[in-house]
């Protein structure tokens, strides 16, 4: 089984040399880079399995290397580096397409922890032996591909995208429960994560606002319901 390659983006050198360092050891194939720019020449050269980017970067700073990057390759995993503790900056964050964030200073043991519970999420997806083509009103939505289609439209869907619609479509026509959703999908149901699945439930409606018998309602207390 080939090592899980990783796109390293952190412009201090110290904390960047001391995570490939680490990363290296736990059997990950590991490239650093200190600015976005060197980062994205890199993401269209090569090829990587997930990526790490520190938010506060000369020249390109994490939240738009994200996004170039999310035009290359919408459905690879995005961990998010940041000092910043503000809510309005770690959301931004999710928006751009992140999988998950960790706010400095922190533990090798938390990230590795993170790559590993993305990692495995990301597996299980593509380890189905029998996969399902849901079909949601007008829409087709093949999971393993993380393609959904209406008519001669294709949307690429985000790993994080994919998985919340496919446990939708799990529980169509029923509530979903919050909580039950978020310990699926983000592991861990705090109030970010909780924030973070909010945006992305609103995106999932905008892709399904072609068929107005479609929809994703709010069930206050409980959780979200698909009606298809």
């Amino acid at each position: 089984m080939k090592n899980i390659r990783i796109l390293l983006a952190e412009d201090d050198s110290n904390l960047g040399n001391l995570l490939r360092n680490y990363l290296r050891v736990k059997n990950f194939e590991t490239d650093l880079y200190v600015n976005g720019i060197r980062a994205l020449e890199s993401f269209t050269k090569e090829q990587y399995d997930i990526c790490i980017l520190d938010i506060m970067m000369p020249e390109m700073d994490g939240i738009f290397l994200a996004k170039e990057i999310r035009k290359i390759n919408p459905s690879i995993p995005v961990i998010f580096l940041t000092a910043k503790s503000l809510k309005e900056d770690i959301l931004e964050g999710f928006r751009s397409g992140a999988d998950d964030y960790i706010t400095k200073p922190f533990s090798m043991e938390e990230l590795l922890y993170r790559i590993q519970a993305i990692l495995k999420r990301t597996a299980g997806t593509t380890a189905r032996k029998k996969i399902d083509i849901y079909s949601i009103g007008a829409y087709r939505f093949d999971p393993l591909k993380q393609l959904l289609t209406i008519r001669d439209q294709t949307i690429k869907l985000t790993t994080k995208e994919s998985e919340l619609l496919e446990i939708l479509c799990q529980h169509s026509n029923e509530i979903l429960e919050r909580n039950f959703a978020l310990k699926a999908i983000w592991i861990d149901d705090n109030y970010f994560n909780a924030r973070s699945m909010d945006v992305y439930i609103t995106r999932l409606r905008k892709y399904l606002i072609k068929d107005p018998a479609v929809k994703i309602l709010n069930v206050h207390g409980k959780g979200y319901k698909l009606i298809c």
